[in-house]
């Protein structure tokens, strides 16, 4: 992959005739340009609003619509109750993922169980919520909160997927980095995007490459405006300038400068691999050269070993009532196995944790006895043989991981991390793919960023793809990231999205 040098000055004289392609035919509303921050706080506001304002109709039919300030005060309590209720069960049915969000049956499905279910449970949160004293009430804030959560994401799907509420982006740079980045945001079917419905609309590459200027990239021109950079991004009502150069060195002086000059007027400007982080949560590695920085933090601070210590913690505990949960469930594996596939109850294997250690990972046996007599390492298929009737289900469910709780208590690994990989899968991975032994600077997990975000993979090509959600946990770890991950888990392990 050669360097990609883009030179581009901005003179002091403004452009003084615009192109036709600078000045489409649109409403000009740049207030009603939504970043996805945005769009995800509207979402939010607009879903607690109607909850809650189903609670107050029920709640005023019960007084007989005689509703006062000091009622209002009075059950303040019980409307912060349910809007936290309702936020776990939207993180837990992903509600605030914009790709769904933009598409009207994955929204409605999403926001309507989280709905259904934040409802039930909090009728059932006993001292927080007032007695609705008959079913009829009870039926009225149910029908009210599903119908009025369904109803405006409809009307999310609907309206703000237009053009007038999308963001404008100048992307520098036509080569390799920028034709990625137009093809995720333009090509991919509307369904199995994961950029639908993030809001940004390109309107112009800017390149000096004389191969590329005049070409288009996936119906967006490529210019030449070499010395108007801030006066052409103006014209075009830019909201954002997206940097995609592979190496971020090849950044000359006079594009610095400009660069600089359109922050300095409000203009937005990230990189490729940034805008892939904020909009996929993923980190684009084919793109980011040799910057590891970009990948690994370099040091720890104060915040970081805090985490490191709560996070320690809570796998303890969590640990010690999986290990619990993990006695019941054997006694029933243990009988179906020895039904359909006599053998042992444990499966251990070789994989690669924190600091590239081996270690002896722990599973349900999932396959028959001797699976890989050969003793080579192959990548399990979704129809496997080798797969016995109970194991199915319990890969299906991903219910074969449970007895990992016991390497978590070990300290081998944590609840939510990287999941581990096999040792002849890492070499081989770590010889060909950029960044590959990053993800060993934390604790493997149970569970982990790339699981609940893309399907189980069996191949080279998935690993390099779940690297990237990888990184992304090892650059962006939380708390609050751990606890989200942990709510996306219980639905993968419902709808059966293992092998």
């Amino acid at each position: 992959m050669g360097v990609e040098t883009v030179r581009l000055v901005d003179t002091p004289n403004p452009v003084t005739s615009v192109r036709p392609w600078a000045r489409p035919f649109r409403i000009s509303l740049p207030s009603l340009r939504l970043r996805v921050s945005e769009r995800k706080l509207l979402l939010f506001l607009v879903d607690a609003l109607l909850i809650n304002g189903a609670l107050l109709v029920a709640l005023a039919a019960w007084t007989d619509f005689v509703v006062s300030a000091e009622m209002l005060l009075s059950f303040s309590k019980w409307f912060v109750t349910l809007t936290l209720v309702w936020l776990l069960c939207a993180l837990f049915f992903d509600c605030y993922d914009l790709a769904r969000a933009a598409s009207t049956p994955h929204s409605v499905r999403s926001s309507s169980m989280a709905a259904l279910i934040a409802v039930l449970v909090y009728t059932l949160i006993p001292f927080l919520t007032p007695p609705l004293q008959s079913r009829g009430l009870i039926f009225l804030f149910v029908g009210l909160a599903v119908g009025g959560v369904a109803g405006w994401r409809v009307a999310y799907a609907q309206i703000f997927i237009q053009p007038w509420f999308e963001q404008r982006a100048l992307v520098v740079g036509a080569g390799i980095a920028g034709r990625h980045l137009a093809a995720a945001l333009k090509t991919a079917p509307a369904e199995a995007n994961p950029f639908r419905g993030t809001g940004y609309q390109l309107v112009a590459f800017v390149d000096d490459n004389p191969d590329h200027i005049g070409t288009m990239i996936e119906g967006v021109p490529v210019l030449d405006e070499r010395g108007v950079l801030v006066s052409l991004a103006q014209a075009l009502e830019v909201d954002e300038v997206i940097l995609a150069i592979t190496h971020r060195h090849a950044i000359a002086d006079d594009l610095f400068d400009a660069l600089l000059r359109c922050r300095e007027l409000g203009l937005r400007v990230t990189t490729m691999s940034a805008l892939y982080e904020r909009l996929l949560g993923r980190v684009p590695v084919e793109h980011l050269g040799r910057d590891l920085h970009m990948v690994v933090p370099m040091e720890d601070t104060a915040v970081d070993r805090f985490y490191g210590a709560a996070k320690r913690g809570c796998d303890v505990i969590l640990a010690l009532v999986g290990v619990w949960v993990v006695g019941i469930l054997a006694l029933f594996v243990a009988l179906g196995n020895a039904i359909t596939s006599p053998g042992p109850l444990f499966y251990r294997q070789q994989r690669v944790g924190k600091g590239g250690r081996c270690f002896e990972m722990l599973k349900f046996r999932s396959m028959v006895p001797d699976a890989e007599e050969n003793g080579s390492a192959v990548w399990a298929d979704e129809d496997d043989p080798r797969v016995t009737p109970v194991g199915r289900w319990l890969r299906r469910t991903r219910l074969d991981e449970l007895p990992q709780f016991m390497n978590v208590l070990r300290g081998e690994m944590s609840l939510i991390g990287p999941r581990p990989e096999r040792p002849e899968f890492t070499d081989n991975l770590a010889r060909t793919v950029p960044f590959y032994r990053a993800r060993h600077a934390v604790r493997p997990g149970i569970s982990g960023w790339a699981q609940v975000r893309y399907r189980y993979g069996n191949s080279a090509e998935d690993s390099e793809i779940k690297l990237e959600y990888d990184l992304y946990y090892v650059k962006h770890a939380s708390l609050f990231l751990d606890l989200r991950i942990l709510l996306l888990t219980i639905p993968v392990m419902l709808q059966f999205m293992g092998y």
